[in-house]
């Protein structure tokens, strides 16, 4: 049976691995991290986990029929996502559910499911982005055909972004960034969209309507001994929990600081991993995303085809930066933030969008491992034909 489902499935053997070992460890983390919520909710930790569970399944389902389609067609569909991602931020700015002030979430009708615009519109950017580099190289340098469509797209989902959520605004910019590094894109032009994003960030922090929670944010991070202890309290409980791991941690389901912590299953499970696994568990979870990165790294210097490279290198960048952010936090090394550990926190549509950039990932990978296949068969197939037209002539 394994050997039959191996079979069905294509690209890098590794990141499918490396998928399996992320949900299996969400698992353990989502169950032991969710008896408090449960508590407070009148629900029990199962029914967390199931529902975790679920979302799981569905995201390597969605994984699966990603991986299958073959990667140019998510060149046409980038246009289609960009043109209902702008009005789906706007939307869900003006009237999205507000939580902690941040207008983030809209709810699906009928199945009453929040949904964070800003997972679909990552894929969005980054898609449309490694199309738009692909499409424009030969005037790439061209300032109205080619620079401004990618200056404008970049700032406009950046600044929609940053209003609600700005270190998620930050991280895409950034990835942004490295894809206009990568597409050939001029240091003079990339200085622009840098001055472009560093006057639009000053705004938000500064004028912008979560202006007082982000400044905030910055100054107990900068310091902490000054800091209100209530500002303080999540990243102060998330120190304990790493202090008390030690090396080999308290074992799976033994944390106490998942009592205190107010997110230990999204915003804080590394710490809550720290704590129940050890430095051991940390050190390991790291490795596992900087083994993703290098896989990754091998499939965009293999793509053929630029538009490949410049996807799996925009998708694969925004995913490791992603959980290196949130583990920085966990370990105080940089403000409090929203962003989940991908494949590990406990979240919604969040698995779900980070299934489908994997997906996408493996789906170029599958181009080369198809191209590669290919080749040696038409090798194998030329050399063949050698030998068969030498027989008769030794004859």
């Amino acid at each position: 049976m394994l050997n039959a489902i191996l079979s069905k499935t294509k690209g890098d053997r590794w990141i499918w691995l490396i998928v399996i070992l992320l949900s299996v460890w969400s698992l353990l983390a989502v169950y032991s991290s969710t008896g408090t919520i449960a508590y407070k909710n009148d629900k029990s930790a199962e029914q967390y986990l199931i529902k975790h569970l679920v979302m799981i399944v569905g995201g390597i389902a969605l994984m699966y029929f990603s991986h299958k389609l073959d990667y140019r067609y998510y060149a046409g569909i980038s246009k289609i996502l960009m043109i209902f991602t702008i009005p789906l931020l706007l939307y869900t700015l003006i009237f999205g559910n507000n939580v902690n002030d941040a207008s983030r979430w809209v709810t699906i009708p009928i199945i009453n499911q929040t949904f964070q615009t800003s997972d679909m519109a990552k894929l969005a950017l980054i898609t449309f982005l490694a199309r738009t580099l692909t499409r424009k190289q030969e005037n790439i340098k061209d300032v109205k055909d080619a620079f401004l469509p990618i200056m404008g797209s970049v700032c406009v989902v950046f600044i929609l972004i940053a209003l609600a959520n700005l270190s998620t605004a930050i991280m895409l910019f950034g990835v942004s960034i490295l894809l206009l590094i990568i597409g050939r894109i001029s240091i003079k032009q990339i200085a622009i969209v840098c001055l472009g994003g560093l006057i639009l960030l000053s705004c938000v922090i500064f004028l912008g309507p979560r202006r007082k929670t982000y400044i905030s944010r910055i100054e107990t991070f900068m310091h902490p001994e000054k800091a209100d202890p209530d500002k303080s309290f999540q990243a102060n409980q998330a120190k304990i929990a790493i202090a008390t791991g030690g090396i080999m941690g308290k074992g799976p389901g033994n944390s106490t600081q998942r009592n205190y912590l107010p997110h230990p299953y999204s915003d804080f499970v590394y710490a809550l991993i720290i704590e129940e696994y050890g430095m051991v568990g940390g050190v390991a979870l790291v490795i596992i995303y900087l083994v993703f990165l290098y896989r990754c790294i091998l499939i965009v210097t293999a793509s053929p085809k630029a538009f490949g490279a410049l996807l799996a290198a925009g998708l694969s960048f925004s995913l490791t930066i992603q959980a290196f952010a949130n583990m920085a936090v966990s370990v105080g090394l940089g403000p409090v933030t929203g962003v989940p550990l991908p494949l590990v926190s406990m979240g919604g549509t969040s698995i779900l969008f980070t299934s489908v950039a994997f997906g996408i990932i493996l789906s170029v990978s599958r181009d080369i491992e198809e191209k590669k296949d290919g080749s040696q068969e038409g090798k194998k197939s030329s050399d063949n034909k050698v030998i068969v037209g030498e027989i008769p002539a030794m004859a």
